[in-house]
């Protein structure tokens, strides 16, 4: 089992033709490094594909997921470069839900 203990959304869209290498250097460019047991997710333009790169603390795996139908609910640049997710909302986005509307983003408050 791969361990993993922070997963980072990076907003801007990556060509899903890319390599290890080329995500690898998208990161460095992005977070500033690659930390090992973090996962980085990336989108194309369409946001109907993920591309998820993972720094085992030995090795890199890269792996892709493409929705059939739909699109996966991604945040927009006015969110910043990147963005910290919860395990919960990383399932909820894995699976096309609206993940942004997990956890403190769901609570009702009267200001």
């Amino acid at each position: 089992m791969i361990r993993i203990d922070a997963v980072w959304l990076a907003v801007e869209p990556l060509d899903m033709r890319a390599g290890t290498d080329t995500v690898l250097t998208r990161i460095i460019n992005v977070f500033g490094e690659a930390r090992a047991h973090h996962a980085y997710l990336f989108a194309n333009r369409r946001a109907n594909r993920m591309k998820v790169l993972v720094h085992d603390g030995i090795g890199i795996w890269l792996c892709a997921r493409r929705l059939h139908q739909g699109s996966f609910t991604w945040a927009s640049i006015e969110a910043g470069k990147t963005i910290a997710l919860t395990t919960e909302q990383l399932h909820a986005l894995v699976i096309g839900l609206p993940w942004h509307r997990l956890g403190e983003a769901a609570t009702i408050r009267i200001a």
